[in-house]
């Protein structure tokens, strides 16, 4: 192995590590364990500092990885396949949206738990089932979106380093998240994974 592969390597794989980082320690802040000691830690700011810490920590990753392969230089495209990939990204974005909009905004920025903790009453973390607008076509918008985005940005070493480890973070925290809504909602969410796609809407509407 040559010194310009070997360095490659070595670039990818502390890329690689630096991923490893942000997901399991997303992963461990998400569980049960590292809930409550968010909750014990800082009451009912719990939610809000788990979303801070992880944006900063994937920010820091990103810069980390801009850092290592040194912004990049934009690979040699055809020409069909730059509006595609711009494309993506765009598509990417709306996916993303149109997830986030069957969620409660206030419940996951961690709004409402603040709120909540100053009336001393609790607030439930985990959203209902919603089976409304694009979560009837695809389970996981959000990861879908996410996908899109990562891969239209692959357009030098750095976007496709990002795009790999980036999506290989995303399918298993959906793998993890599909265990998590069997347990809370057992044969509900069973029945709904039976019907619905998981990222790509080949069944049309399925609910």
């Amino acid at each position: 192995m040559d010194a310009l592969t070997t360095e490659t390597v070595t670039l990818h794989a502390l890329y690689a590590l630096a991923w490893i980082t942000f997901g399991a320690g997303h992963s461990f802040l998400a569980g049960q364990t590292g809930t409550q000691g968010l909750r014990n830690l800082l009451g009912a700011w719990y939610r809000f500092s788990y979303n801070t810490l992880a944006i900063i920590h994937i920010a820091a990753v990103a810069a980390f990885g801009w850092w290592l392969f040194d912004g990049g230089a934009p690979f040699d495209r055809p020409g069909w396949l730059i509006p595609m990939m711009t494309g993506a990204v765009f598509v990417g974005i709306a996916v993303f949206l149109a997830g986030l909009a069957n969620y409660d905004g206030k419940r996951l920025l961690g709004f409402l738990q603040i709120g909540a903790g100053k009336t001393g009453q609790p607030a439930q973390d985990d959203e209902p089932l919603n089976f409304n607008g694009i979560n009837r076509y695809i389970r996981h918008p959000l990861y879908a979106g996410g996908f899109l985005i990562l891969w239209g940005r692959a357009t030098d070493e750095f976007g496709l380093a990002t795009a790999v480890w980036g999506s290989l973070y995303l399918l298993i925290g959906a793998r993890m998240e599909e265990r998590r809504l069997i347990r809370m909602f057992g044969g509900e969410y069973v029945d709904y994974r039976r019907r619905v796609p998981a990222y790509i809407p080949w069944r049309g509407r399925a609910v």
